[in-house]
């Protein structure tokens, strides 16, 4: 007598191939540069920060002749720099530990949000995100985490 054949799919994920490593370690790459750029980009923030700290340290540096600067303008250089710079590299930090997390096959959510905020960063990111997308969607990929 022949087995009852189910009306659904049977779905079975085949072992990785080796283009979906391959394309997974490509991923990861790209994240560390990404990361590396992005700290990168965010470092002139620390002109700010002097700027704002020669402001409030030595006011009469700017203009000899007109009134000294008020101390919260330098206070307000000082804490936008330093958030930007923070920010930055928070950012850059959250983009390694994606590429980390490709590597070992963890965290598949972190990866998801870290190249949903690189979509914000045009072009680069947002073409480095879309790529992870269409990576992460393979089936045989998705299998692969943790």
């Amino acid at each position: 007598m022949a087995e009852p054949q189910s009306p659904y799919p049977v779905i079975s994920y085949a072992p990785q191939s080796t283009q979906d490593q391959e394309h997974l370690r490509i991923l990861s790459i790209c994240w560390y540069v990404m990361a590396g750029l992005s700290a990168l980009s965010s470092c002139p923030a620390v002109i700010y920060i002097g700027m704002g700290g020669v402001m409030v340290f030595s006011p009469r540096t700017f203009g000899s002749g007109s009134p000294p600067l008020p101390a919260f303008m330098g206070w307000m250089f000082i804490g936008l720099g330093l958030a930007t710079l923070l920010i930055g590299w928070g950012v850059a930090g959250l983009m390694a530990w994606a590429a980390r997390s490709l590597v070992t096959r963890r965290r598949i959510v972190l990866i998801y949000v870290v190249a949903a905020l690189a979509c914000l960063s045009v072009p680069l990111g947002t073409v480095l995100g879309i790529f992870t997308f269409v990576v992460l969607a393979r089936p045989n990929v998705r299998g692969s985490f943790r």
